[in-house]
C-alpha cells in the first residue's frame, strides 16, 4: 500500500496550486501545483498497478517539490511552504527507501 502517500501528496499539491491561484491569481502556482500533482498521481497509479517506475516517479515529484519549497520556506517563513517542504522531504525519503529495498532486495 505504498501508493497512499503518492495519492495524498497529489491531492495536497492540487489544492495548494489552486489555493495559490485563488489567493494571488498566480498562474505559475496553479501550473506547478497541478503538474506536481499529476506526477504524484501517475506514480501512485503505477505503484498500485504494480508497474515499473512508480516509486521513481513519486520520488522525482518529491525532489522537485522539495527543491522549490525549501528555499521559499527559508525565505518567507510561512506555514504552507514549510509544511510542503517537510512533507516532500519525508515522502521523498520514504520512496527513496522503497527504491533501495527493491533494488537491493531487502
Amino acid at each position: 500500500m505504498s501508493y497512499h502517500p503518492a495519492y495524498t501528496m497529489a491531492i495536497i499539491c492540487a489544492f495548494g496550486g489552486a489555493a495559490g491561484y485563488v489567493s494571488s491569481k498566480s498562474i505559475p502556482s496553479l501550473t506547478a501545483g497541478l503538474g506536481i500533482s499529476a506526477l504524484y498521481g501517475a506514480g501512485g497509479y503505477l505503484i498500485k498497478r504494480n508497474k515499473n517506475y512508480g516509486h521513481e516517479s513519486a520520488f522525482v515529484a518529491s525532489t522537485i517539490l522539495a527543491g522549490s519549497m525549501i528555499p521559499r520556506a527559508i525565505k518567507n517563513k510561512k506555514p504552507i511552504p514549510l509544511a510542503l517542504s517537510v512533507l516532500s522531504v519525508f515522502v521523498g525519503a520514504y520512496y527513496a527507501r522503497k527504491i533501495y529495498e527493491f533494488r537491493v532486495g531487502v
